[in-house]
């Protein structure tokens, strides 16, 4: 059980560290607003202050998202004490909770979330490490839920 709650710790530490870690280098390595493109068409970088959730929506109400973020992060932690026997949705759980937690630190730390990833190819929000931890572990529950047996 201690292993379990070990491993578990690691993961959330280690995809919060990457997400914090590919924000400071795009903040160090590539002027504010400047694109660099990756994969022509596909994907570019660029340094973009986000003081809002995807698309700027309710820009500037960082003591709202904070608030928001905060709860989350508690019921998350809940969440994962109460569901621990269940892997998937532990994974889920854990990679919702990194998600939640790098883009925190952001908002404290800057005001903002630093977004680095963006699709050429389509009209799409530019987002993070944090962001794909969060659409990742959302998509896993939904899976799970859709997917749950009912008890007999």
């Amino acid at each position: 059980m201690i292993m379990a709650w070990l491993r578990q710790l690691l993961l959330l530490i280690g995809l919060v560290g990457s997400d914090q870690l590919v924000k400071w280098a795009t903040q160090t390595w590539l002027p504010l607003g400047r694109v660099k493109t990756i994969i022509p068409g596909v994907v570019a970088l660029t340094n973009l202050h986000n003081d809002g959730a995807a698309w700027s929506i309710l820009a500037g109400q960082q003591v709202f998202f904070i608030g928001l973020t905060l709860v989350a992060v508690v019921l998350l932690g809940y969440l994962l004490w109460r569901y621990w026997q269940q892997g998937w949705l532990r994974l889920s759980l854990t990679l919702i909770l990194a998600g939640a937690v790098g883009n925190l630190i952001d908002r404290l730390a800057h005001g903002y979330v630093v977004d680095m990833f963006e699709l050429q190819f389509i009209n799409f929000p530019v987002f993070n490490v944090a962001d794909i931890c969060l659409t990742l572990g959302v998509g896993l529950m939904i899976y799970l839920v859709l997917t749950e047996k009912d008890e007999e």
